[in-house]
């Protein structure tokens, strides 16, 4: 980001953290250019622009309503640098300071010599107008930026300061960040949970919008997970701690969207870029008007010519773009928070916009991802129940879904059957010795790969079907059947509405994608892959030609972030379901879906689409309106009055742009 702009520290971090900045509001040696404006209620941001406006008034009409002899030469200038000097002071302060460290080109430093020849010339109200509505304007923009870091501050961080805990019985009230992990809180009806922890009540019903951005209560039941942010609804409860406070998985998500990754989107990067060429170029031009004239102009008037240089000057600052782009890409940060979705980066916000194909997994991602026994058939030859608790205590070793649903279905481990070797083979299954002997447990494939016989019924089966072998002889299977997610279909819909293809790609048997991608009508759909098939289909689909010219198809992929690591390392945006559990997903993936809904993958697209066009908007209308006001301004047709107006007032519209996509509601009411 340009260094012109004149926001507070905490200001500043903000917009940098939207945008990826490393270098924070400095110079390149580190010097703070920003006015403090942090502390200051809006009267005190405002007064010293009122005392300017007050005494610039007065000497208004003392030149042009009541035209006093006196009002001449020295009290004339006296009266016009008494307003100047609140405005103009802490702007030449900074121009000083910038150049002391080696950056001449700055905001500071074009406004100064504006306003500085301008009093040279005698122009001296000209010279106080272009520092009083510069200032007004900075002011403005100050409060923008502000207001954006207290939207988002307030959407995420609803973790009380105070916390009842339960010691001896007894209760007491504590600092938050001083509970430690094991001790007990209770949560009275209402209240916000501050730390981590699982319920141990029977039941209790919680607001999760802090975290998923669903206002719909969430039941939880004993020895259920509850996150920070949560709140209360019903009865008082008692939760036991689990993480340290700074450890919660709200404090997470805080550091991600203030942390924000810092990587710039290739909008920001080229305005960048642009203001370190822009500004030099433009000093060169306006002494090129003062001075080129002479040699060519018959009737050369040297203050007439600086006056128009002058006024090429207050055109030319930068500030509705440097400050207005990544305000607007804040803006959809903030927007994704508010409706649960995380995303990394504005970089990631412009690579969505352009989205031609999202390739999902199917097992968690557009199912619920609770898998149910549905079948057991077990060969006459092997003790039911023995092997169950074979399959049982392998399963004990994996955290896939299908391994809880083992667990369901079977009952408690039993800690008496001794697993030796546990091996899991990615895209297969578990292998183990059990009592000497092997043990496997998976899908088909795993018992090809070890050359062991099975009835063909079991690859028939449109089920997810879990295969077991014991001393290399097949002993049966079981099938788990999964549910596709409510919002599964409108999701597909929707993205197909935003000219966006939809592909599948599982580890499950064919038949069974088949029969959801033909339910939530997606036409491409792969089964039976292995992680490097996936790999495989990817980079077929990225090497396809996109609708757009002579490029390839930008690829998203939505799984869970951490079993398809490859397909989300080599895709242009991975796209995780993160759920209220999963920090994994939260540190691997580019954008995190934090409530698992289908649903919001377009809406992340969409709220891509809507930044970017306002970012596009604001870079037009900034280009536009300059180039007209500085062609006329150096033709000499406008003055500076209407420099810095047109100046300010582009600077204000592109904020008020930037920030338009805070208040949209991407919630779709069908």
């Amino acid at each position: 980001m340009s260094k012109n702009c004149c926001c507070t520290d905490e200001e500043e971090k903000i917009i940098t953290a939207s945008h990826g900045n490393h270098e924070g509001h400095s110079n390149e040696d580190g010097h703070d250019q920003s006015h403090d404006t942090g502390d200051k209620t809006t009267f005190q941001l405002f007064l010293p622009a009122i005392i300017a406006f007050v005494v610039l008034a007065i000497g208004l009409v003392l030149d042009h309503v009541i035209k006093p002899v006196w009002f001449t030469e020295i009290p004339r200038f006296i009266v016009y640098a008494i307003a100047y000097i609140p405005v103009g002071f802490p702007v030449l302060r900074e121009a000083f300071e910038s150049i002391k460290s080696g950056n001449w080109f700055s905001e500071f430093f074009l406004m100064g010599i504006a306003t500085i020849g301008a009093f040279a010339i005698g122009e001296y109200p000209e010279g106080v107008a272009v520092m009083l509505f510069y200032t007004i304007g900075e002011i403005f923009q100050a409060m923008a930026v502000q207001r954006a870091k207290g939207n988002i501050k307030a959407l995420l961080d609803q973790r009380p300061d105070e916390v009842t805990i339960i010691e001896n019985n007894q209760p007491s009230i504590v600092k938050a960040i001083s509970v430690g992990v094991e001790q007990i809180i209770q949560l009275k009806a209402g209240e916000k949970l501050a730390l981590d922890g699982v319920l141990l009540s029977d039941t209790a019903s919680f607001n999760t919008s802090a975290l998923t951005g669903e206002g719909k209560p969430d039941t939880k039941r004993q020895g259920d997970v509850v996150l920070a942010g949560m709140i209360n609804l019903q009865n008082v409860v008692q939760i036991r701690v689990t993480t340290a406070y700074q450890d919660s998985k709200l404090s997470k998500i805080l550091a991600l969207v203030q942390d924000a990754t810092r990587q710039k989107a290739p909008t920001e990067l080229f305005i960048s870029k642009f203001a370190k060429i822009y500004t030099p170029i433009v000093v060169a031009l306006a002494i090129a008007i003062t001075l080129v004239p002479y040699f060519f102009v018959a009737d050369y008037v040297f203050s007439n010519w600086l006056y128009r240089a002058l006024v090429f000057l207050v055109i030319s600052c930068p500030c509705a773009l440097v400050i207005s782009i990544p305000l607007g890409y804040f803006g959809g940060i903030g927007a994704g928070s508010r409706n649960g979705i995380l995303f990394k980066g504005s970089n990631f916000l412009d690579t969505l916009a352009t989205i031609d194909n999202v390739v999902m997994d199917k097992t968690g991602t557009m199912t619920e991802g609770v898998f149910k026994v549905q079948e057991v058939n077990i060969e006459p030859a092997f003790d039911p129940n023995m092997m169950l608790g074979y399959l049982n205590a392998i399963e004990s070793k994996s955290t896939h879904p299908i391994a809880t649903a083992v667990h369901e279905y079977v009952g408690q481990v039993d800690s008496t059957i001794a697993l030796d070797n546990v091996q899991e083979i990615a895209g297969y299954g578990l292998t183990a010795s059990i009592k000497g002997q092997s043990f496997l447990a998976g899908n088909a494939k795993l018992l090809d790969k070890f050359n062991i016989q099975y009835p063909s019924e079991v690859a028939q089966s449109i089920d997810t079907v879990i295969v077991m072998a014991y001393a290399g002889q097949y002993v049966g299977f079981l099938t788990i059947a999964d549910q596709i997610k409510a919002d599964a279909s409108h999701a597909v819909d929707t993205l197909k509405q935003l000219g966006v293809t939809t592909t599948m790609l599982s580890g499950d048997k064919t038949a069974v994608v088949k029969s959801v991608a033909d339910k939530l009508h997606i036409e491409r759909y792969f089964g039976d892959l292995l992680p490097e098939d996936k790999v495989t289909h990817l980079k077929t689909i990225k090497d396809q030609p996109s609708n757009k010219a002579n490029k390839k198809q930008t690829v998203a992929f939505v799984g869970d972030g951490v079993n398809d690591a490859p397909v989300v390392a080599l895709s242009d945006v991975g796209i995780a379901m993160g759920g209220l559990g999963s920090d994994a997903t939260i540190e691997t993936a580019d954008v995190v879906i934090q409530d698992d809904k289908p649903s919001k993958i377009p809406m992340a697209i969409n709220i891509g689409k809507q930044t970017r066009k306002i970012v596009w908007q604001n870079i037009t209308l900034a280009f536009v309106v300059k180039a007209i006001v500085l062609i006329l301004g150096a033709g000499g047709v406008a003055t500076m009055w209407e420099a810095v107006f047109a100046d300010v007032g582009v600077a204000l519209l592109a904020i008020i742009n930037a920030m338009r996509i805070q208040r949209m509601d991407f919630v779709d009411k069908r």
